[in-house]
């Protein structure tokens, strides 16, 4: 069964009004005109062809144009889009900051939006201040005793450093560093929690805003701990080092002596068996003397008598084991 030619003439006709509306939005050229915005139809064509949203500039446009803003253009917002940025977020900035006096130009909105950073959120902060908690800070006062400081920063974006400026991580690295340094100074850790807003005003007058894409409005340690003494075990660790110092000393010293006293059994062995060596020499140099005549039995027997006189007077002179057991008795 076949259609008949009028319907399809009717949809042909309706495929191409459609694919006119499409590419030629006239509906939204009405709207753009109603609202005061200055384009032309064959620009929103164009727009298609280059495959760009006209509805979404045209949106922006209108917006920027009923907040009063005229550096809001067609070719800078198709710009910015070809480059990858998002103009809606960078046309709500614009209002936003309009309304709160804040001075953001539509250059220097697109640059910061091109920078990877939320340029309506960051115009939101400049009006509404950012409380950041710092993490947990550990210092030692001068009295060695350790604290754990938090703080919170309130932070406000600033709109001029934005581009190129540091973010979040840079200051409250730099908070903490500054907590440090003012606890790491004080003479006790008293006087740090007597007065724990010597801290944040020792902090704020380092400046550490500087060079980062936001303001330090001010810093307020919320919390401050107590932990360990870190003097008194330095201490302890340098009298246990101490200790043992010593004890390695005394093996030394001890390990030195054992060897001078091994040492000296050593020649004490030796020179005894010397001694014996020289005495077992005697009966052949006296052989060898009564062969030679040097030596008369007379003189044998006188040596003797005085050998045998000696072993007497020193039997007398040490008395016996029986007679020191009767005294002790």
């Amino acid at each position: 069964m076949t259609l008949p030619i009028e319907i399809i003439g009717l949809v042909i006709l309706g495929v191409l009004i459609l694919l006119f509306l499409y590419y030629v939005p006239f509906l939204l050229w009405i709207s753009a005109k109603v609202s005061g915005v200055n384009i032309s139809l064959i620009q929103l064509f164009l727009m298609r062809i280059r495959k760009v949203p006209p509805h979404t500039i045209v949106q922006c446009m209108i917006e920027a144009h009923k907040a009063g803003i005229q550096e809001v253009q067609r070719d800078g917002l198709e710009a910015h889009y070809l480059a990858g940025g998002h103009i809606e977020r960078v046309t709500h900035a614009l209002v936003s900051a309009s309304k709160a006096n804040i001075d953001l130009t539509f250059k220097m909105a697109t640059a910061i939006d091109l920078a990877g950073r939320d340029v309506f959120q960051a115009v939101q902060m400049s009006v509404n201040p950012k409380v950041l908690d710092t993490p947990p800070v550990t210092a030692v006062a001068k009295d060695g005793i350790q604290l754990i400081a938090k703080a919170r920063v309130t932070v406000r974006a600033n709109i001029k450093q934005l581009v190129g400026g540091a973010g979040e991580e840079t200051i409250l690295a730099r908070v903490g560093e500054g907590i440090v340094s003012s606890i790491g100074s004080s003479e006790s850790h008293k006087s740090v929690l007597e007065n724990p807003d010597s801290i944040s005003k020792l902090v704020l007058k380092k400046g550490l805003d500087a060079g980062t894409a936001f303001e330090i409005l001010s810093i307020d340690i919320a919390d401050i701990d107590i932990g360990k003494n870190i003097g008194a075990q330095l201490q302890m660790d340098q009298a246990e080092a101490d200790k043992n110092i010593a004890q390695a000393k005394a093996e030394e010293r001890r390990a030195m002596a054992v060897a001078q006293e091994q040492e000296m059994k050593a020649k004490s062995q030796e020179m005894r068996a010397k001694v014996i060596e020289a005495e077992a020499q005697v009966p052949q140099a006296m052989a060898e003397a009564f062969r030679s005549g040097n030596l008369g039995i007379m003189d044998y027997y006188k040596m003797k008598n005085i050998e045998a006189d000696t072993a007497m007077r020193e039997s007398i002179a040490k008395p016996s084991t029986g007679t020191q057991s009767k005294g002790v008795k």
